[in-house]
């Protein structure tokens, strides 16, 4: 072979082995970076850092202070609940005190029932201690309410003011029997009617939400409403209390949710809410404003009924915009005594008040305070009286919003049927809801970190330091360690940038042209 061609072999023969080479040690570089990872990996942990323990509170698990939802709140002291002073408390108190009998059932049983609401079950404790005073003086009763409870202002979120209407106890005359004259059924409950939670048999169903009509065993649809029942779905079937001459009687029972109906034998039967329909409930007033019938600053029940007897078919149609529908059932209550409210016990006339179930807890003391057109429809007549919450309305919907019950019969259906005025709300809350007891409870915190600093790390001796301190402290026995002021920090000098040398330029050769 020629000696050219011998070294072009070996250099290709070179070439090819140095290729082979940095293939070989590039694969155990990385064979052995892969092993080196998986070494670590397995062998060499570092330990993990463990999680931080949960925080200990420096404070005790309190429950929070009650809330309203849509509520604004506004303490008080006694002093500024204006017409305080004025009212009847010891009428106050004995329906209070009526209202503690179900309460004090409540809170003995074995298993009180959880209540989510505001008050919760906070009333217990003044209704314990009302339990066993039986108070006839007056000055008593006032200082038994403002030893208890706390005033607080309430409205609803963004109003200065509540809102309150009127009820009361039609007395009605009736029949058992259907006749000419007497000829509009008041139906009891249906037996094919049902609430989802609910026993068919219970007593009282709730005024809101759905309701359906039972058909066989599963199949549940909406229940009838005003104008199929007034068309006759349910009739025939033995569901008849008794029978009324109009049928305007019937709706503003229906409204007012209870019933005297008086029989021409001398006899009389007393009804009240048991169930309704399922459908919400329409004001036939707003309607009436709405339509621009009856002018909003003229609106009253007597209004109303008015109308309804001078335009029967309106009234016939009026009535089924309201598409809801009450059921009764009979109550054994003397006549001396007042309809039952939601909370199971009889009424008071000028003291009971029907508020938002779904907010408010049943015999809760309200102040309301303004003035309401009492003695005649143009009267202004002062009225600050403590109410009890004792029943509910489908229509009494929000934080400061009241029913006012003003007894039985057509001189408390006049009055009432003229309320629609805003008032002041004062909530009396039971003191253990109050934020000053509640304060109590808090254990004192530690002492200050820097007093055990400045006893750990002494500072210069008080008696040379001329400051106020330093001074306070020579006259006391034992030795004080204060620190010294601390001296403002030294503002940063201001140090201008030296300039950068510029850099000499190159001499580049010109390029000949």
């Amino acid at each position: 072979m020629a000696p050219e061609a011998r070294i072009k072999t070996f250099l290709k023969n070179s070439a090819t082995a140095l290729c082979a080479g940095a293939v070989v040690l590039s694969s155990f570089s990385l064979g052995a970076e892969a092993a080196r990872r998986h070494h670590r990996s397995h062998y060499h942990h570092l330990p993990r850092t463990p999680a931080a323990p949960p925080r200990a509170l420096p404070y005790p698990q309190l429950s929070l202070p009650f809330e309203i939802p849509g509520a604004q709140y506004l303490p008080l002291a006694w002093a500024d609940v204006k017409g305080w002073g004025d009212d009847n408390h010891l009428a106050a108190y004995k329906t209070f005190r009526a209202s503690c009998k179900p309460i004090n059932a409540q809170n003995g049983a074995a298993e009180p029932k959880a209540e989510p609401k505001a008050l919760g079950a906070s009333l217990g404790e003044p209704c314990r201690a009302a339990k066993t005073l039986d108070l006839t003086d007056d000055g008593k009763a006032k200082t038994f309410f403002e030893e208890n409870f706390t005033p607080l202002r309430i409205s609803r979120l963004g109003e200065p003011d509540g809102f309150v209407t009127g009820y009361y106890e039609p007395v009605l005359e009736g029949s058992r029997t259907q006749t000419d004259v007497y000829n509009v059924p008041v139906y009891r409950r249906p037996s094919n009617l049902f609430v989802r939670g609910y026993k068919q048999d219970s007593v009282s169903l709730p005024n809101k939400g759905p309701v359906y009509r039972k058909i066989g065993r599963r199949k549940l649809v909406p229940y009838y409403d005003r104008g199929e029942i007034e068309d006759g779905k349910i009739a025939g079937r033995g569901l008849e209390i008794a029978w009324l001459k109009d049928p305007t009687d019937l709706l503003f029972a229906q409204i007012q949710g209870s019933a005297r109906i008086k029989f021409e034998d001398g006899s009389s039967v007393r009804l009240n809410y048991d169930a309704y329909n399922g459908y919400p409930y329409t004001a036939v007033g707003r309607i009436l404003i709405e339509r621009g019938i009856i002018p909003r600053e003229e609106m009253s029940m007597q209004k109303i009924r008015e109308w309804m007897t001078q335009n029967p078919d309106g009234a016939k149609e009026l009535r089924r915009a309201n598409r809801a529908y009450i059921f009764f059932r009979e109550v054994n209550l003397s006549d001396k005594e007042e309809a039952v409210g939601a909370q199971g016990i009889p009424l008071t006339a000028g003291r009971s008040i029907a508020v938002d179930k779904s907010l408010h807890v049943y015999g809760t003391p309200f102040f309301i305070e303004g003035d309401l057109p009492i003695e005649s429809e143009r009267a202004k007549t002062p009225f600050h009286r403590l109410m009890i919450a004792q029943d509910t309305g489908s229509a009494i919907i929000g934080p400061a919003r009241a029913d006012l019950f003003f007894g039985a019969g057509a001189d408390a259906g006049r009055v009432s049927g003229r309320l629609r005025h805003p008032m002041h709300f004062v909530m009396l809350v039971p003191k253990s809801l109050d934020p000053a007891p509640r304060a109590a409870k808090l254990p004192i915190p530690d002492p200050r970190p820097s007093e055990k600093i400045a006893k750990l790390f002494p500072q210069t001796d008080p008696a040379k330091t001329g400051t106020p301190v330093a001074a306070a402290a020579q006259g006391k026995s034992e030795t004080v360690a204060v620190a010294g002021p601390v001296p403002l920090p030294v503002p940063r000098p201001a140090i201008e940038p030296a300039p950068e040398p510029r850099r000499p330029a190159k001499n580049r050769p010109h390029r000949p042209q």
